[in-house]
C-alpha cells in the first residue's frame, strides 16, 4: 500500500480563496506620503519614486503616482516605464499591465524597445490577441520584436503561425539569430512543413549558422518529425559532431516510422561510440516499446538503465504505469505506481490519470480513492485530465454521486468533463438526467461535439429506448454545427444489435452506406453478429464484400468475426479458407475456427487444430478449452476430456467456468456416463446452474433414465418456474412417471403462463427472401401441396418413436398443435422449386422433436440434398441421412 494514501471517505476538495498580504504590492493601499509625493514637480523624483515602487513590487500604488502624472500634464522617462511593464511580467499581472497600457502615452520617447515591451507583457501574461494588436500597430520592428511575437505563439503551440511569422519577418528584412533560429524549425517539425523546414536548412547554412549544435539539432528534428529519416540520416552522418541529443532524434524517428531494429542498433552503436548515455535516450526506447505493446522489453530498459546508474525519473515511471495500463495489464500498473510511491519518486498529472484509468478498468474502487485522496495532496485537483478521469471512474463504478462532486469541482470543464459525466448517466441508466446535463452543455461555454451526441443515441438505446435514440438522431442530421459521423450510425447499428433486433441492425447498416457513410472497423463488429444465424448466408457474404472494399481486411477483429459469422451462418468452408488466408493470428482466430469446426461436429478437425496451435506456441485459453472437452464429447473420448478438464487448473492455472462443467456433463451424458455425471455435478465447487441441468436432462432423455430425469427437471423448475417449456417437460416426465398431485400443481401454473405460452417458430431463406411460419398455421394456398408432400414420407419415419429414450418434447405432438413449423418449411423449399435445392437452411426457435429429426434426415437422403437446421440447443447438419449431432441433443 502506498504511504499517506489511505481514505475513509470521498475526500472534497474546497479550494481556499488567497487572502493577499495587507502589504503586497498589489493592495490598493496608497498612503499619504504616496499622494504628497506625486504632487512634487521634479521629473527625476517622480522617476526614482516609481522605480522605488516597482522595485518594492508596489504596482497599485505606481499607477495612482502614474495617474495624478497624467493629471498634471507631467510625462515618465521611457526606462521607468519599461521597468514598470517587466513587473507585470514578473508578477504575472495582466489586470495591471492593461492599466499601463492606458498610460503610454506619458512615456517621454514611444520607440521600438518600448512597444516591445508591452508586446512581451501580453504574450507571457497569454494575452495573444492583444500582443498581436500591439505587433501589428508597430510601425517599426527589430529582432526582439520578432523574437517576442514567435516565441508566444510557439508557447501557444501555434505552430503553424510560428512558420507564417518567419516569413513575413524575412519579407522585413530581417533573419532569426541562433535564438530564433530552433524555435522555428520546431514550429515547421510539428505542423509537418517539409518544404518550409528544407528552406530553412538552406537559409541556416547561408547564414553560416551549422555550426551551433542547437540550431543543428532542430535542422536535424525537423526531418525526424517530417518523417524524412532518408534526409535525417544523411544530415545526421554529415555531422561532425553529434551529442546525445542527435542521436536521441534518429533512435525516435525510426521508432515514429515503425523501424524498431533499426532504432535498436542506432541505440547499440550510441553505447559503442561511448556516447552519454541519460534518462532521454531510455525513456524514449522505453515510451516506444510501450506503445508497440511490448512491456516487457520496455522493463528490462528500465532494469538496463538502472544498472548503468541511471535513476528513472517521473517520466520513466509515467510511460511504464500508462504503458502496462494501455495493454490491458491494469494490475501491474498499479503495482508499478505503488513502487514508485515507495521509492520516493513524485507522480504527474499523466501518472496519476494513467494509475485512475487502470483502476477504472479494473473497477478498483478502493484504490481508486486513494490515488484521489493523493491528487488533492499533491495539488491536482485544477488538472482537467485528473478530474476527467476520475468522473470517468466513478461513474464505470457506478459512484455516480463521487462523480457528480468531482464534475462540479472542475473550473475549466472541456468537452470531456462533460462527455465523461454524461457517459455516466447514461452508464447507470439515468438518460433523463443525461439530456437534462446535455441542455446545460449547450448553454454552457463548452458546446456539445458529435461524440456527447453519440453518447447520448448509444445511451438511450442501449437501455431500451430506442425512440428517443432515433429522434436524436434525426435531429442531429439537421443540426447545422454538429453532423453525424461513422460513429453515430455504429450507435444504432450496436443499439439495435444488443436489443436482439438484427432487421433494424441490417437497415441501418443499409441506410448507412445509402447516406454515403464508409462503415469502418467498429461498424463491421457491430453489423456481423447480427448476421451469426442460419438464414443470413446471403447478408455475412455482402458485408465480406464491403470488408474488402474497404481494405478492412487487415483488422484482425473483423476477420476473426467473419471466421466465426461464417461458421454460425453455415459455411465452415468460408471460415477455413478465411484462416488459411490470414497472415497474422491470434488465439481468438484459432477459437473462432475450432468451436465453428464443434459447431459443425467436425470433432476430428477441431482436435488437428488444436494440436497445430499448441505447436505454433500459442497457450490456449477458456474458450480453447470449452471447444476442446466438446470436441471430445462427440468423439466419443471421455477419458482424454477428463484429462483436458483437469489440465485447464494444473497445468495452465486457469479457474474453470459454469460452461466448463456444463461441457463435462455433456462429455459424460453423450457417452451415457449418467452416474459418473451425477457424481461430477455433487463435487463441482461452484454451484449447478440451469446449463448444467440441462445438459443432464438430454443425457437422460436419450439414454432413458427417468430417476435422474425427474431430478434434473425439478431442479431447472426450481431456478426458473415462470419458463413455459420447463413446465411443459416437467408435465411429461410426471405424466411418465405417475405423480398426479405434483402435475397439478404445474398445471395450475401453467395456466396462470398461457399468456406467455409459446409456439414453435421457423424461418427459411428461399432466393433471398426469409419465410416465417408457425406450427399449425400454413397457409390454405398450399396445404393440398403439403399434405400430398407428407404422404410421400414413408410410414416408418413418420411413425412416432424415441427408441429407447424419454419421449418428451418441447413443442406439443403434431395431433394436438398441427403440423411441426420447421416441417412446414421443409416442404416449402421443397415443393417451390422443380428440383430440390442443393442447400436448405432453417432457423428453430426451440428444440425440434426426434420426429421431425427422423424427417429431415429422411428428405437429405432422398432429395440429395444438405439441410442446415438450427434449433436452440444445436446446430444439425443433415447429409445423406446423417445427422452432424451424432442424434444427441
Amino acid at each position: 500500500m502506498m504511504p499517506c494514501m489511505s481514505v475513509s471517505k470521498l475526500p472534497v476538495i474546497i479550494p481556499q480563496k488567497h487572502k493577499p498580504d495587507s502589504s503586497s504590492g498589489f493592495s490598493p493601499h496608497s498612503n499619504n506620503y504616496t499622494r504628497s509625493l506625486t504632487k512634487k514637480s521634479n521629473p527625476r523624483f517622480r522617476d526614482t519614486h516609481l522605480d522605488f515602487l516597482c522595485g518594492n513590487g508596489r504596482l497599485n500604488e505606481a499607477i495612482t503616482v502614474l495617474d495624478s502624472i497624467a493629471t498634471q500634464g507631467a510625462k515618465v522617462r521611457r526606462n521607468t516605464y519599461i521597468n514598470l511593464l517587466q513587473a507585470c511580467i514578473d508578477s504575472n499581472s495582466i489586470h495591471l499591465a492593461r492599466k499601463l497600457h492606458a498610460f503610454l502615452n506619458l512615456v517621454t520617447e514611444i520607440d521600438v524597445f518600448v512597444k516591445t515591451k508591452l508586446l512581451s507583457v501580453y504574450a507571457k501574461c497569454g494575452c495573444l490577441d492583444d500582443a498581436r494588436e500591439v505587433f501589428e500597430d508597430m510601425r517599426e520592428r527589430n529582432l526582439y520584436t520578432w523574437s517576442a511575437m514567435i516565441g508566444a505563439y510557439s508557447r501557444d503551440q501555434r505552430w503553424r503561425e510560428v512558420v507564417e511569422l518567419f516569413f513575413l519577418m524575412v519579407q522585413d528584412g530581417l533573419f532569426p539569430d541562433d535564438f530564433l533560429f530552433p524555435k522555428i524549425l520546431q514550429a515547421c517539425g510539428n505542423c509537418g512543413d517539409f518544404e518550409a523546414g528544407k528552406l530553412m536548412h538552406s537559409l541556416v547554412i547561408k547564414l553560416g549558422m551549422s555550426c551551433v549544435r542547437r540550431v543543428r539539432n532542430s535542422v536535424l528534428a525537423v526531418y525526424v518529425k517530417c518523417g524524412k529519416l532518408i534526409w535525417a540520416r544523411r544530415f545526421f552522418e554529415s555531422m561532425d559532431e553529434k551529442d546525445g541529443v542527435a542521436w536521441n532524434s534518429m533512435i525516435s524517428g525510426y521508432f515514429q516510422i515503425g523501424e524498431n531494429d533499426e532504432a535498436h542498433r542506432l541505440f547499440d552503436k550510441m553505447c559503442r561510440e561511448e556516447i552519454k548515455l541519460g534518462v532521454v535516450t531510455f525513456n524514449i526506447l522505453i515510451r516506444s516499446y510501450n506503445q508497440l505493446g511490448q512491456c516487457d522489453v520496455a522493463m528490462e530498459m528500465v532494469k538496463r538503465m538502472e544498472s548503468l546508474g541511471i535513476t528513472p525519473d517521473v517520466f520513466t515511471w509515467t510511460c511504464m504505469i500508462s504503458g502496462f495500463a494501455q495493454n490491458g495489464r491494469t494490475s501491474q500498473a498499479l503495482d508499478l505506481f505503488k513502487e514508485m510511491s515507495f521509492v520516493g519518486v513524485m507522480p504527474n498529472g499523466v501518472t496519476i490519470t494513467s494509475a485512475i484509468s487502470a483502476c477504472t478498468d479494473l473497477k478498483a474502487l478502493a484504490m481508486g480513492m486513494e490515488i484521489h485522496s493523493l491528487a488533492v495532496k499533491m495539488g491536482f485537483t485544477d488538472d482537467v485530465l485528473v478530474g476527467n478521469s476520475l468522473i470517468n471512474m466513478y461513474s464505470k463504478c457506478e459512484e455516480l454521486e463521487a462523480a457528480e462532486r468531482v464534475f462540479d469541482m472542475i473550473k475549466d470543464k472541456d468537452v470531456y468533463s462533460w462527455n465523461s459525466m454524461i457517459a455516466g448517466y447514461c452508464q447507470a441508466g439515468y438518460c433523463g438526467k443525461a439530456y437534462e446535463l446535455f441542455i446545460k452543455m449547450q448553454e454552457s461555454d463548452v458546446p456539445p461535439n458529435v461524440i456527447t451526441w453519440n453518447v447520448l443515441i448509444s445511451g438511450y438505446i442501449q437501455n431500451g429506448n430506442e425512440d428517443e435514440a432515433v429522434d436524436l438522431f434525426q435531429r442531429m442530421g439537421k443540426n447545422d454545427k454538429v453532423k453525424r459521423n461513422t460513429a453515430s450510425w455504429n450507435s444504432l447499428i450496436a443499439g439495435y444489435q444488443q436489443l436482439g433486433q438484427k432487421n433494424n441492425a441490417l437497415g441501418v447498416f443499409r441506410k448507412m452506406q445509402s447516406s454515403c457513410f464508409y462503415p469502418n472497423c467498429v461498424t463491421i463488429l457491430s453489423v456481423l453478429p447480427a448476421c451469426a444465424y442460419l438464414v443470413a448466408s446471403n447478408k455475412v457474404k455482402e458485408i465480406h464484400g464491403c470488408v474488402l472494399r474497404r481494405s478492412l481486411e487487415s483488422s484482425l477483429p473483423v476477420m476473426n468475426s467473419l471466421i466465426d459469422t461464417y461458421a454460425k451462418s453455415g459455411n465452415i468452408v468460408y471460415s477455413r479458407t478465411i484462416f488459411d488466408e490470414m497472415s497474422s493470428k491470434d488465439i481468438i482466430t484459432w477459437n473462432s475456427l475450432i468451436c465453428g469446426y464443434v459447431l459443425h461436429g467436425f470433432w476430428h478437425a477441431a482436435l488437428d487444430l488444436f494440436d497445430q496451435m499448441k505447436s505454433f506456441g500459442l497457450k490456449p485459453n477458456r474458450g480453447t478449452f470449452l471447444s476442446i472437452i466438446l470436441a471430445h464429447s462427440l468423439a466419443g473420448m471421455v477419458d482424454l476430456g477428463k484429462q483436458v478438464f483437469c489440465s485447464i487448473t494444473e497445468c495452465y492455472q486457469i479457474i474453470p467456468m459454469i460452461e466448463h462443467y456444463s461441457a463435462m456433463i455433456d462429455l459424460y451424458g453423450r457417452s451415457g456416463k449418467l452416474e459418473e455425471a451425477m457424481e461430477f455435478i455433487e463435487d463441482m465447487p461452484i454451484e449447478p446452474d440451469s446449463s448444467i441441468w440441462e445438459a443432464l436432462l438430454t443425457a437422460c432423455r436419450i439414454h432413458g433414465n427417468i430417476d435422474l430425469a425427474v431430478l434434473a427437471i425439478e431442479r431447472l423448475f426450481d431456478l426458473e418456474p415462470g419458463d413455459v417449456l420447463i413446465q411443459r417437460l416437467i408435465l411429461q416426465i410426471y405424466a411418465i412417471c405417475g405423480k398426479p398431485e405434483d402435475a397439478l400443481k404445474v398445471r395450475k401454473l401453467e395456466k396462470e403462463n398461457t399468456r406467455r405460452n409459446s409456439f414453435g417458430q421457423s424461418w427459411i431463406e428461399v432466393k433471398n427472401l426469409v419465410y416465417t411460419f408457425v406450427t399449425g398455421g400454413w397457409s390454405e394456398s398450399y396445404s393440398d401441396l403439403l399434405y400430398s408432400w407428407l404422404q410421400n414420407v414413408p410410414e416408418n419415419v413418420t411413425a412416432r418413436s424415441c427408441h429407447s429414450g424419454l419421449c418428451i418434447e418441447e413443442e406439443e405432438k403434431e395431433e394436438i398443435s398441427g403440423i411441426h413449423s420447421e416441417k412446414l418449411a421443409l416442404a416449402f423449399a421443397l415443393i417451390g422449386s422443380s428440383q430440390a435445392p442443393h442447400t436448405i437452411r432453417i432457423v428453430k426457435n426451440i428444440r425440434m422433436c426426434v420426429h421431425c429429426h427422423k424427417t429431415a434426415k429422411y428428405v437429405s437422403k432422398m432429395h440429395h440434398c444438405e439441410i442446415f437446421l438450427a434449433d436452440s440447443k444445436c446446430l444439425h447438419h443433415f447429409k445423406n441421412g446423417q445427422c452432424s449431432c451424432g442424434d444427441y441433443w
